[in-house]
């Protein structure tokens, strides 16, 4: 990497050829990228170790950005894909030569395998790294890549179907003598089959896609109409995400923890666990929070399900980087979930504990090389934290996806022991076609305490502009109480929010900080309006420099607060506390670090308008205030307020997304609760239902429109 920047400052780097097929996009943009993201594993890179010229990356975002970089320092050319809305993506500018292989829909570029099998052979690619999803777990695109003599960076085709079909892996684990979940063992074939299993089972019972991941066609059901609805959704999203709509149904383990063993085997018949990592912090079947290793596991039951883990790759002749997830009850029985034959989201915290790099080990490994460690080799060194970073309102749902442009962003690299994989840069476009994830957030300590102090510290530092993101609800999972006792499971979001997720509740004293923080702000501003180029403007209306009193409004309350100057100290009096806040006040920064009293808080200034409002994130939070002098104050009872709107009588859309389908017309009579649309994004269905019962009076959609966020989709009488 140091020596391809000293090129580029040189002079010497040349423009890397491109190569573009029938379907190529209009793409001009610098190839160079320069990658910041620290990395915590203490790989080395053999240079005398052959293995690939060249290797295709069959992904996008921030999972081909990690393959680049692992290619880099091995030594090896890289090849990216991309559709016609990402010819400028990051992971496009960081290849050495970049191909387009469709249009934006995933099924036509990143799930074509004839345009994807065509830009393989025009670049003469040796091998191909499927990163997660898409065609990671497709066997018939292994296959294809063998029959042409392309290494396919993963296990052969019989593991990929044996361990990527939840059926057929179920059936092998139980041979193999792992823990399962008592289910129904076959494919179901319709709603009906679907109610009658999940009765002989028992209420409640998880539908899940056969060949899913992800969350992706996942649903529980408590009766018999859920299930109805489950099988519809599921198979749905099965087939859209998978282009496989079979399901299965399993025993509903209520409560549990999802820790999930890392498992790493070459083709020598070698096979090590690489400890666990705990995935409980999850939303909609999908994870949001992990860290490694987890603090319920004791080193007898971590033992036990690392060989059962090893056992059932070795049980199918696995060779590369695998994930055997299970499902952790309260006494610690533990029972086997599913089995991802490819590279994991959250494997950067497993290689930040183990000093493994897990790309370069899948590398050497296709190649045909033994694996260079044994079991006893393994450690466990210090404790990693990865947040997943999402453009979606954490307060609809826990997390619906939000799509724009990121008007502004900086990764808190400044913050030591932080690693950022993310595909995404300043001015990168967030769209409805893929997945919302901005970046995985990576934090390491000698100890967990140390490792999410870190994490607190890298969430307040990490600015994103120009879409909504979940960095909110990350913060406050990770200093909740529960959550810093290790006291978690699968249900800890629903838990803890059960009315939904509200921002950070502040405390008395933590009002009182936002309050100065925020006047503090406010005369800053003024002050600085009175100077031009550093000398003082001429102002038919001064400012009393020594005092001044005004009043804030912070949600349903008003707070009267009194503010002086003394330099870059203000001293702010609120209810009876006087608070002395310090600064640079450097108000074009995104960023400013804050004294109040001694206590240092990093705060965000989001926005602020000449009527006195302001928006602030907070420990986490945004909070929106409004500063008025006592005149102003005075003056505003008179302006009218705006109506508030019925929206009991229609329905908006609370997500961009594409239009599945439309249940209802003009005239019909609906009941509170029943389905009128159904609403697509990001690959995930979700269910508009009516507020009340009427009559419906207008229908603003159909079945195919893309709709976005706050658009009018049903009006009722």
């Amino acid at each position: 990497m140091a020596a391809s920047l000293r090129q580029v400052v040189a002079g010497t780097w040349r423009q890397p050829q491109r190569h573009f097929l029938a379907l190529q996009c209009a793409t001009g943009h610098s190839r160079w990228c320069l990658i910041t993201s620290r990395t915590f594993y203490t790989a080395e890179y053999d240079p005398n170790e052959k293995t690939f010229e060249k290797l295709l990356i069959a992904n996008r975002g921030e999972i081909a950005c990690r393959v680049i970089k692992t290619c880099k320092k091995m030594g090896i050319k890289t090849v990216a894909i991309h559709s016609d809305v990402d010819s400028s993506a990051v992971h496009v500018k960081m290849a050495d030569e970049a191909v387009c292989v469709g249009p934006a829909p995933t099924s036509k570029s990143y799930l074509n395998m004839d345009a994807i099998m065509e830009a393989i052979k025009k670049t003469r690619a040796q091998a191909v790294h499927p990163g997660y999803g898409f065609l990671s777990e497709n066997k018939e695109f292994a296959r294809r890549l063998a029959s042409e003599g392309v290494t396919f960076i993963g296990p052969d085709t019989h593991a990929i179907q044996a361990m990527g079909d939840k059926i057929e892996s179920k059936l092998l684990a139980k041979n193999s003598k792992v823990n399962t979940i008592p289910g129904f063992d076959g494919v179901v074939k319709d709603a009906d089959e679907a109610v009658r299993i999940a009765r002989e089972i028992g209420y409640p019972v998880m539908i899940k896609a056969s060949a899913g991941g992800g969350g992706k066609g996942m649903r529980i059901a408590w009766d018999d109409e859920e299930t109805r609805e489950g099988f519809r959704f599921s198979s749905q999203e099965a087939a859209s995400s998978f282009g496989d709509d079979r399901l299965l149904i399993e025993k509903f383990i209520d409560n549990p923890r999802h820790i999930e063993i890392q498992v790493l085997a070459d083709k020598h018949d070698n096979a090590l666990w690489l400890n666990e990592r705990e995935c409980s912090i999850q939303r909609r079947n999908q994870k949001v929070v992990e860290e490694a290793p987890s603090t319920f596991l004791d080193p007898e039951t971590r033992r036990a399900m690392g060989e059962q883990a090893v056992a059932l790759a070795k049980a199918v002749k696995y060779s590369s980087a695998g994930t055997v997830e299970f499902l952790v009850d309260t006494k610690k029985n533990f029972y086997f979930l599913e089995m991802n034959t490819r590279l994991q989201v959250e494997h950067p915290i497993t290689e930040c504990i183990t000093g493994l790099d897990l790309v370069q080990e899948m590398i050497r490994v296709a190649k045909g090389y033994p694996l260079r460690h044994k079991q006893a080799d393994i450690p466990i060194n210090g404790w990693a934290v990865e947040c997943r970073v999402y453009a979606e309102d954490p307060y609809k749902s826990f997390g619906l996806p939000s799509i724009g442009r990121l008007s502004q962003y900086q990764e808190p690299l400044h913050v030591s022991n932080v690693r950022v994989d993310s595909g995404i840069q300043e001015g990168s476009d967030i769209s409805i076609y893929y997945d919302p994830m901005i970046s995985k957030l990576i934090t390491y300590g000698s100890d967990r305490a140390e490792a999410l102090q870190r994490m607190e510290e890298a969430l307040d530092n990490y600015v994103i502009r120009g879409v909504t993101h979940n960095i909110a609800l990350l913060r406050e999972v990770i200093i909740h109480p529960r959550f810093v006792r290790g006291d978690v499971s699968t249900k800890f979001l629903p838990d803890v929010y059960p009315d939904g997720f509200k921002g950070h509740k502040l405390t008395d004293l933590e009002k009182r900080e936002l309050l100065a923080i925020a006047t503090s702000l406010y005369m800053a501003e003024q002050l600085r309006s009175q100077q031009f180029l550093g000398s003082p403007r001429i102002s038919l209306a001064k400012l009393d420099l020594n005092n001044w009193e005004l009043l804030v409004q912070l949600g349903d309350g008003t707070y009267s607060v009194t503010i002086s100057n003394n330099g870059s100290t203000f001293s702010v009096e609120v209810d009876g506390m006087k608070l002395n806040v310090t600064s640079e006040w450097n108000l074009a920064s995104p960023l400013s670090s804050v004294t109040i009293d001694g206590t240092q808080r990093t705060i965000q200034c989001l926005s602020r308008d000449a009527a006195g409002n302001i928006s602030i994130q907070f420990l986490g939070t945004v909070y929106k205030l409004r500063i008025l002098t006592k005149l102003a104050a005075e003056l505003s009872k008179y302006m009218p307020e705006k109506a508030v709107e019925d929206t009991t009588s229609i329905l908006r859309s609370p997500m961009p997304g594409a239009v599945v389908a439309v249940s209802v017309k003009p005239g019909d009579l609906v009941s509170e609760g029943q389905e009128i649309c159904v609403i697509e994004a990001m690959k995930m269905q979700n269910s508009m239902i009516a507020a009340k019962t009427g009559k419906v009076k207008a229908v603003h959609c159909k079945a195919g429109e893309t709709v976005g966020e706050g658009d009018l989709l049903i009006e009722l009488e």
